[in-house]
């Protein structure tokens, strides 16, 4: 199968909307949407986005906990648990 571009230009997005999306779905990588031949934005499959935010949240975590422990502070291992259980279940939904 051949691989898909990976950009569009605004107005075959405009006329190939459902095309497109069908496109971005299926392949669950993001594809750029282009403006007089420059790249104006990102255009990704709401699963693609929730993951992404999963994984940011989860960094953002992990960065200031580094961050505390660092500054000599921090958490038990018992709340650190509870708090990914938590992170975790959200992701599930």
């Amino acid at each position: 199968m051949p691989r898909e571009n990976k950009a569009v230009s605004v107005s075959d997005l405009h006329q190939e909307t459902a095309a497109v999306m069908r496109r971005v779905r299926g392949s669950k990588r993001p594809l750029v949407i282009t403006e007089r031949g420059r790249a104006a934005a990102v255009l990704v499959s709401v699963e693609t986005y929730e993951r992404q935010e999963r994984e940011r949240a989860l960094l953002h975590e992990l960065a200031r906990g580094d961050r505390e422990i660092t500054a000599g502070r921090g958490f038990s291992l018992a709340r650190v648990l509870a708090d990914a259980d938590k992170v975790l279940s959200r992701s599930r939904r």
